[in-house]
């Protein structure tokens, strides 16, 4: 395919209007203009709230047979490759961009977050690639490979491709360690700590929507800081400012009031309660007179 059949199918999947992007990544990344960002090396994979490319860093000599090679219903749509070493990042794009940010649009990030996963499993990829920036694809540094030029695909459809192949990570790899999650996941992770923790907390704020704005402001950014490579500090705040605006907005709890919570809060408490003193009870009769 010609340069100028890439970069007009680049420019129709790259969703970014002023993205980072920079020539050299140890002298600092800054925010271009769309025009000048496609003019340098390395560019920014997705705008601040949506993902609509998915990104697998593949640091192997070989790595364009092994984005292509077995996986004709799931081509990449582009690999990118440095000349030099064979290494290359591989891009699958959505029909539908995914929302980061947005509670209701959870699922949906959660399920994206899995799939690259997958992707990053079937080529043995870089386990810690946050896919914040890719190889532009339209800059003369790199070779890139069109494996898959029309078509674009549904997060189920490669859910279901990887699944098939034996790739797609199980249930358990939604509970990683945080330290251990990148790209997509670090997003889940924020934001599954985050509205869970503002659940309990929202106990101390009934009738005052601002301080439990600051106290998931706060949260939020805390769980951030923790990851080698955190989130932006705008997209940390988006999360903080879509988990109060679903509470204080669609939560009951919020609209029934405190004597509702802590009547609910006391009936959880006491089932639990119930539930571990059952337990020890079993357990005692089951040791007998071991105990």
């Amino acid at each position: 395919m010609t340069d100028g059949l890439v970069a007009e199918r680049w420019d129709a999947m790259w969703l970014p209007w002023r993205p980072l992007a920079s020539d050299d990544l140890l002298a600092g990344v800054y925010r271009h203009a769309r025009a000048d960002a496609l003019g340098m090396r390395y560019v920014e994979s997705n705008p601040a709230a949506l993902s609509n490319l998915l990104v697998v860093d593949i640091d192997h000599e070989d790595a364009a047979l092994r984005a292509c090679w077995d996986r004709a219903a799931w081509w990449p749509n582009l690999v990118v490759e440095n000349p030099v070493n064979g290494h290359a990042h591989a891009v699958w794009a959505l029909k539908e961009p995914v929302t980061r940010t947005e509670y209701a649009h959870r699922k949906p990030l959660a399920l994206a977050a899995a799939v690259t996963e997958g992707l990053r499993r079937s080529v043995d990829g870089d386990q810690g690639y946050s896919g914040l920036l890719t190889k532009n694809p339209v800059h003369g540094s790199w070779n890139t490979v069109v494996c898959n030029s029309e078509q674009l695909y549904g997060l189920h459809e490669l859910a279901g491709c990887l699944d098939e192949a034996g790739y797609l990570p199980p249930a358990s790899w939604k509970r990683s360690k945080r330290r251990n999650v990148t790209g997509l996941g670090r997003n889940c992770s924020i934001f599954e700590t985050a509205r869970t923790w503002a659940y309990r907390e929202v106990r101390r704020h009934f009738g005052d929507p601002v301080g439990l704005h600051v106290a998931i402001t706060a949260h939020v950014h805390e769980l951030n800081a923790e990851f080698p490579e955190p989130l932006s500090r705008n997209e940390a705040q988006d999360i903080a400012n879509s988990i109060h605006r679903w509470i204080t907005t669609q939560s009951r709890m919020w609209a029934d009031g405190p004597a509702v919570y802590e009547a609910t809060f006391s009936t959880i408490q006491a089932a639990r309660g119930k539930r571990n003193s059952n337990r020890v009870t079993k357990l005692l009769e089951e040791w007998g007179s071991n105990v």
